[in-house]
């Protein structure tokens, strides 16, 4: 009979610990809802067992952790180190402190979380925290910066993977050859292996490039090379996951893989001197390898430089490359060779992604920087070409 019963739950109640499990926090109504509900369920409980017989008070204690949140009293005591991890949702959260012993119960922090309207400012990264502490005490600690380990460090967007070593190495001091030697199977790091496919015939060998996400990182205690690329990994897979990157190049690009776009992004974000240029620079190289360009290559002056950089050598300003530079037989990212280049020739940002997944329409094939604050000039023919780079020049851009 008491299956039977509504004690006080209504069906949007019920369905509050599947809705937790998705980061969905619903903030509770301090005077009408929550613990008034709370109360009067448990108080009709107790009627309708002591109308059964004193014997069945055995349950009392079942029957309160099932109404009331399970949660600690106070500030709790001694130290614990928790780390939230980049994306980390409410939920995520309360699990991460729940499995250190901070809180007694994820909801307890669930429900903390919802009747604070900060809660949205936590940030990922280190905490230092007490055990057994209540939901709205975990809030506040998580809150108050003094209790976050600050060991951060920002990787710029566009930054190649040997240049993300050094600053990594600069950062934790972990010599450069650990990180390459950690970089070498980018499949061990995480990568899906579906990443690394193409569909104009080229052979893929599976490189970390372009798969290290730019962003401000905070170095766990005793990381390790592989665990920091692996962090760095995770972030690209989250933030291309929720752009649905890879479903949407898959649909919206004429037949393109995932991975190609990956390289188009990596050249955007090393041509376009301005962040409003990057889905123009990647409509650019769409147009050129794609379209009717003659050579259909890129002829792309940064695949050389990106060349220069794996081999060891200086990186140049194209007005002072060579013949022999340009046009080396021996460089796989030779610009005028065929088709897209082997891999993508840095790590994209976020702006860069887009601009590569969702490019604006146009028919471009050239493009100039024209201002000094980086703005280009598009163009789809060559005299047209032309009269943008004598504004160009006349700006003194180059």
């Amino acid at each position: 009979m008491i299956d039977d019963l509504d004690l006080g739950f209504d069906d949007q109640e019920r369905g509050e610990k599947g809705r937790h499990r998705r980061g969905f926090v619903k903030k509770r109504n301090r005077r009408s809802g929550g613990r008034g509900k709370t109360v009067l369920a448990l108080l009709l409980a107790l009627v309708l067992l002591g109308g059964i017989g004193g014997g069945a008070f055995y349950g009392f204690d079942r029957i309160q952790n099932y109404f009331v949140t399970p949660d600690y009293d106070g500030t709790g005591t001694g130290e614990v180190m928790v780390e939230i991890k980049q994306g980390a949702l409410i939920a995520d959260m309360a699990d991460a402190l729940h499995a250190a012993g901070v809180v007694k119960s994820p909801k307890a922090f669930i429900e903390a979380a919802a009747d604070n309207s900060r809660s949205k400012n936590i940030q990922p990264g280190l905490y230092k925290l007490r055990k057994q502490m209540s939901g709205e005490s975990a809030v506040a600690a998580m809150l108050d910066l003094k209790n976050r380990v600050v060991n951060g460090l920002t990787i710029p967007e566009g930054r190649t993977a040997k240049n993300v070593y050094k600053l990594l190495s600069e950062k934790t001091k972990i010599p450069v050859k650990e990180f390459e030697t950690a970089a070498k199977d980018p499949i061990a790091l995480g990568v899906p292996d579906w990443w690394f496919k193409r569909t104009d015939g080229k052979k893929v060998k599976p490189s970390i490039e372009g798969f290290l996400f730019p962003d401000t990182y905070e170095i766990p205690p005793k990381a390790t090379a592989e665990s920091i690329l692996k962090l760095m990994v995770e972030n690209f897979l989250t933030v291309t996951g929720q752009m649905q990157f890879a479903d949407r190049v898959q649909k919206e690009r004429g037949g393109i893989s995932p991975y190609e776009a990956l390289i188009v992004a990596s050249l955007a974000q090393a041509e376009a001197g301005n962040k409003d240029d990057l889905g123009k620079v990647a409509r650019v190289a769409y147009n050129r390898v794609f379209g009717e360009f003659p050579c259909n290559c890129l002829e792309m002056d940064v695949t050389v430089n990106y060349y220069l950089e794996l081999t060891g050598q200086e990186t140049k300003a194209s007005k002072d490359m060579t013949a022999a530079d340009l046009d080396n037989p021996k460089n796989p990212y030779n610009r005028k060779l065929r088709g897209l280049v082997p891999t993508p020739i840095n790590n994209p940002g976020k702006q860069a992604l887009e601009g590569a997944m969702d490019p604006p329409a146009g028919k471009w094939l050239f493009f100039v920087a024209i201002d000094k604050e980086g703005h280009s000039a598009f163009a789809e023919t060559y005299p047209e070409h032309e009269r943008n780079m004598a504004k160009a020049r006349e700006a003194g851009v180059i």
